[in-house]
């Protein structure tokens, strides 16, 4: 790929705006040599602005989405792609979050440009745990954790019953929730299903992949070892 198309298709810009960029000589290889456009260059030799470019298409990172911003690109009000560096935006292919998290919804949130990663994550099939914790309303009942691992329990307007699913109880209105799908308000849903209200809630793993070291709306590129961790 020729080397405007390779950086304009990262976000750095327009193709007018990277090819105004190598005349000025902002493109070097790791060497400090100037690149021009059609330096046959490797994509993780090309440095930026004296910086290493992002990763080519097939991209994947994990955010730590704080309570408050909307998984869109569209909406008014904070969104989670304002936590993410503009260009991203302006990726090709586009970048993707991996399901959803809603506006009050804290906690781990993928994002990718692969969509073949994207559908391998998400297909039914593939049954990768998402772990939740929430904070409840009121105390628990005694009976949920069976009607959740039942495989039997019905959501208002659903045809389908839900998958089983583990509940961890820490303390009468803290609990640790283990969903293997993922319904439109699932975890909230359950709750009210049994007279509860969800007050807080926060994605902690998706499979065996947690936060550790990803601070509260910050986020980070996963390598192939986190990837698979996310497979189990």
């Amino acid at each position: 790929m020729r080397l405007v198309k390779l950086i304009a298709n990262l976000g750095y810009g327009s193709r007018k705006e990277i090819q105004t960029a190598i005349r000025n000589g902002w493109l070097t290889d790791r060497q400090g040599n100037t690149l021009k456009a059609d330096s046959p260059t490797p994509h993780e030799d090309i440095l930026f602005d004296d910086e290493p470019l992002d990763p080519a298409p097939g991209m994947v990172l994990l955010l730590n989405k704080p309570v408050g911003y909307t998984c869109s690109t569209k909406d008014q009000g904070r969104l989670v792609y304002d936590l993410l560096p503009d260009r991203f935006r302006m990726r090709k292919p586009v970048l993707s979050t991996i399901g959803r998290l809603d506006k009050d919804t804290s906690g781990a949130l993928l994002f990718t440009d692969d969509g073949t990663f994207l559908h391998q994550v998400i297909s039914p099939k593939a049954e990768v745990p998402k772990i939740y914790e929430a904070v409840l309303d009121r105390p628990l009942k005694g009976d949920e954790a069976a009607l959740f691992a039942s495989g039997e329990m019905m959501l208002e307007s659903e045809v389908k019953p839900l998958k089983p699913a583990e509940l961890e109880v820490l303390s009468e209105t803290h609990v640790r929730l283990t969903l293997h799908e993922g319904r439109y308000h699932q975890v909230r849903r359950m709750f009210a299903a049994t007279g509860n209200h969800v007050q807080e809630l926060a994605r902690i793993r998706i499979g065996k992949l947690d936060l550790e070291g990803v601070a509260e709306g910050e986020w980070k590129l996963l390598g192939e070892e986190d990837k698979a961790r996310i497979f189990g």
